[in-house]
């Protein structure tokens, strides 16, 4: 393993998620001052704006996981970061709203640097250090996450363009960096042709299918993904209305989420998953999102949120060893394309998750109801890992850890 690579994808990713946390505080008032509405239709606008990030990085991933098993990561990911520059420029110029659905729509198409990163940390991690440098990702989301969002918010004091600038400079920054920094982590002999049917998300599906029991666990990926986006888009909606939580209160809880899946992904998960295995974690993991959902969804203090994310911390564990089991199960020279079919996946709920989340908690909020359930979507995403916990414990006692070989030629 080269740990100065491993270093590189962890700022590399960092920045980005950056980038994006940058913009969070002031998008939404920003759709609706280019469209000239209000709060409620303002909402719709930037729905459909997420939904077109989420539908093109659903049909793109396949094709950039695809490139970069051809090609090499290392330009794809370049290429990735400097669009996702030309995205936050875009926007920061925008004078109307079209000019923003463009700026998402390039960024959604170019949206590969997760998907190029999860296979470069592959090619440079023995197969058993897999899963423990996969966390490298939830860790950089994290410290992102904590501190995108706090500095966006600063900037957008100075105006609601300023936080898309700050964003364009860190990606473009990224670039040079990575350009004189990053080495290719793709040997020439585990490179293989451009398949068209495998670029395009449902060939993709069939990379799944040829591994079976790859193909088996995507319903437990679809269930947990899926529950996944349930929490992200209603998390600041039930708290406020349960908890009563003004715009401070909910930024120091989004930051405790951060500094608790740090902690677990880049602390106690090197410690743990090496010492227990994949499997275990996964199905600990699983566990752990169960209690978490059903303890926030009925806890009635939000003092009592903290204490039940921390309890459950071992589910951000979840995601880094599944990712380790199932690269495993695919040759050197496919690592790019599984990542971008499961890319393409975590994206397709991500189009259908947000708004089946929000629809719940309307529908379980509304006046005149005889009993309010702001938890609805939260008490869904229990039901969701508890599907995809019954779908791993069928699956992963047929799963073996051993590292597959490729079975195909490859060019040099």
């Amino acid at each position: 393993m080269r740990k100065g690579s491993i270093a590189f994808i962890f700022v590399t990713l960092l920045i980005d998620v950056l980038g994006f946390g940058l913009v969070i505080p002031v998008m939404p008032s920003f759709v609706g001052s280019l469209a000239h509405e209000g709060p409620s239709k303002a909402a719709i606008s930037y729905g459909l704006l997420v939904g077109l990030y989420g539908t093109m990085q659903f049909l793109c991933s396949p094709l950039l996981g695809n490139l970069s098993d051809r090609f090499g990561r290392r330009p794809v990911l370049l290429l990735s970061l400097f669009f996702n520059g030309i995205d936050y420029i875009i926007m920061a110029t925008a004078p109307t709203l079209p000019w923003l659905f463009l700026g998402r729509f390039l960024s959604g198409v170019a949206g590969a640097s997760f998907t190029a990163a999860t296979a470069y940390i592959a090619d440079v991690s023995p197969p058993e250090k897999r899963s423990v440098n996969f966390g490298v990702m939830g860790a950089a989301f994290g410290i992102g996450f904590i501190i995108g969002p706090a500095v966006g918010g600063l900037l957008g004091q100075f105006g609601q363009r300023v936080p898309f600038w700050a964003a364009a400079l860190l990606c473009l920054l990224n670039v040079v960096y990575g350009y004189f920094v990053l080495p290719e982590s793709l040997e020439p002999g585990n490179r293989r042709p451009l398949s068209i049917k495998a670029s395009n998300p449902f060939g993709a599906m069939q990379l799944l299918r040829k591994y079976p029991v790859v193909w088996e666990m995507v319903g437990c990926l679809i269930a947990t993904n899926l529950g996944d986006r349930f929490l992200q888009s209603t998390w600041v909606l039930v708290t406020n209305y349960k908890f009563h939580w003004n715009f401070a209160e909910t930024g120091i809880s989004l930051t405790a989420v951060g500094v608790i899946s740090v902690i677990f992904q880049m602390g106690i998960g090197r410690i743990v998953i090496p010492k227990l295995g994949d499997k275990p974690i996964i199905l600990i993991g699983l566990a752990s999102a169960i209690f978490e959902m059903l303890g926030i969804a009925i806890v009635p203090l939000g003092w009592m949120v903290y204490i039940v994310m921390v309890i459950a911390g071992m589910n951000f564990l979840y995601g880094q060893a599944t990712q380790g089991l199932l690269s495993k199960q695919v040759p050197d020279n496919e690592q790019g394309a599984l990542q971008g079919a499961l890319t393409s996946l975590a994206s397709l709920t991500g189009i259908f998750g947000p708004l089946i989340g929000t629809f719940l908690f309307s529908h379980f909020t509304q006046p005149g109801r005889q009993f309010m359930v702001p938890g609805a979507p939260f008490y869904a995403a229990a039901i969701l890992y508890f599907v995809g916990l019954l779908v791993a414990s069928r699956v992963l006692p047929r799963i073996t850890e051993s590292h597959a070989v490729a079975q195909q030629p490859v060019i040099g």
